[in-house]
């Protein structure tokens, strides 16, 4: 089963509509040892499609719209954080902390990109504030690295050892991962029939999330990716931050297209956020599972006081497991799942060429969102969708890499997709799925959305506004 049917199955879609996705291979995108650029096409075009399946239920379409898949589209979105320009501004990269250390017995990598996570680790590492890298790194080199692993971990920082693809399989966790199913799917108890108003036939372009209103309790990519892709499909997407919790400004930006941006206090604010669920159709979280459940923010909570609710989750490790409760982030989940070693050179480990675990996710959220909407206009219910970085890796690297590889060889002229031609064509930078675009940030250079399907929407509605400068209602 080719990637596209693998995801679309996964996400509950009709076999036959994949035939409905054509895709544009360009050799060269997404270059890798594994095979992230049929993963990356995969997970948007899978998002396409059910964008497509919805606009035409919501329209009474009597046929899906063809969606296109491009990979040097793709290849462009999953960059988009390393392309955007802000006033001519390149983004700000990884802080200095975030990066692989040498240890005593081998590598780890740590993420300090925020304030927190940054004292965190220097203070399980009993070191100052000011302390210079150098420091850290003789610190970091007299420690094992899983030692290293747990002592950060424990003071609530963020570090992982590096573990081949084979250590990895032999850790619990890997086994818990493997035996869940890509997109967790399920009905909860509270059911509610609740259809989206009818778009119209006429509707142009064709937004399949008009008029539904998305809470985005999210934060770094693979959930801020999902919900600016609702925003692209015609969702009202406010975005709610503690404020207490400033974001990455850049990292904001880039995935704010569409969205507004409110701060709220889920303590003081309690009301406030009351009044926005009622009136909610989708709630979006990208929290450690169970850090929100003690603000009633469960999934069944959330269900029983708005009927007819749908709750997508994404995490690093997934809701279960030993690991079930550590936070994590797209670099981590590569070199605790041994990518980072397939990827890397003898004594040197590697990265993927995008954060394709974050983007790929964040595709497939949207998607799961997409089709469980798809699924409610039928028979009603409040639905749950959950995904996990680390079940996208487990995807990305089930099998022989060089196997995988040579499957990706196949699919120069586009047909092993099984959904026609397209043509194969080198893939020669990012330049002609750039635009530019004015708003209250300044003037941003950006990737073009790539989910695309005919009738669709070609980009966002809306600039990013600035970090909480917006009211904590709907507009």
């Amino acid at each position: 089963m080719n990637e596209i049917k693998f995801a679309w199955s996964a996400l509950g879609g009709d076999p036959a509509l994949t035939d409905r996705v054509t895709t544009v291979v360009r050799e060269g995108a997404l270059a890798a040892r594994l095979p992230v650029r049929r993963l990356a096409r995969a997970c948007v075009g899978a998002c396409a499609l059910a964008a497509a399946e919805l606009g035409a239920r919501r329209a009474g379409l009597a046929e899906v719209p063809q969606a296109l898949v491009d990979d040097g589209a793709v290849a462009a979105a999953f960059h988009s954080e390393r392309l955007l320009q802000v006033g001519g501004r390149a983004p700000v990269a990884f802080a200095p902390l975030s990066r692989f250390w040498r240890t005593a017995d081998g590598w780890v990598r740590t993420h300090a990109n925020y304030p927190h996570h940054r004292a965190r680790l220097l203070g399980a590492l009993g070191l100052r504030e000011d302390t210079p890298v150098e420091e850290v790194a003789a610190r970091l080199a007299a420690r094992p690295a899983l030692e290293v692993e747990e002592t950060v971990y424990g003071a609530g920082g963020l570090a992982v050892a590096l573990r081949t693809p084979k250590e990895w399989a032999a850790h619990e966790q890997a086994a818990e991962v493997a035996a869940r199913p890509l997109v967790e799917r399920e009905r909860l108890a509270f059911a509610h029939a609740r259809v989206p108003v009818p778009l119209g036939p006429g509707a142009s372009p064709l937004l399949p999330a008009a008029g539904l209103r998305v809470l985005d309790l999210t934060r770094v990519l693979a959930g801020p990716v999902a919900t600016r892709t609702l925003a692209l499909l015609g969702a009202d997407v406010l975005r709610l931050d503690a404020p207490q919790l400033p974001e990455l400004s850049d990292q904001h930006a880039d995935t704010g297209f569409g969205k507004r941006s409110a701060t709220l206090d889920l303590t003081a604010g309690r009301d406030t956020f009351e009044e926005l669920l009622a009136s909610a159709d989708v709630v979006v979280t990208g929290y450690r599972p169970g850090a929100l459940d003690r603000f009633g923010l469960s999934p069944e909570a959330l269900a029983e006081r708005r009927p007819g609710l749908v709750v997508a989750q994404v995490s690093a490790w997934g809701a279960y497991g030993p690991w079930g409760g550590r936070r994590g982030f797209d670099s981590l989940v590569q070199v605790a799942t041994g990518i980072a070693v397939t990827e890397g050179s003898p004594g040197q480990p590697g990265a993927l060429p995008a954060q394709a675990l974050d983007h790929g996710t964040g595709y497939l959220l949207a998607a799961a969102v997409l089709r469980a909407l798809t699924e409610q206009s039928y028979d009603g219910g409040a639905r749950l969708v959950r995904l996990a970085l680390a079940r996208t890796a487990h995807w990305l690297t089930d099998g022989t890499p060089a196997d995988r590889a040579e499957d990706e060889d196949k699919d120069k002229d586009g047909s092993e997709d099984g959904s026609g031609g397209g043509g194969g064509t080198a893939y020669r930078g990012p330049d002609p799925w750039l635009a530019e675009t004015d708003g209250p940030l300044g003037r941003l250079r950006h990737a073009r959305p790539p989910v695309s399907f005919t009738g669709g929407p070609t980009d966002w509605a809306r600039p990013p506004a600035p970090w909480g400068s917006d009211p904590a209602r709907w507009a």
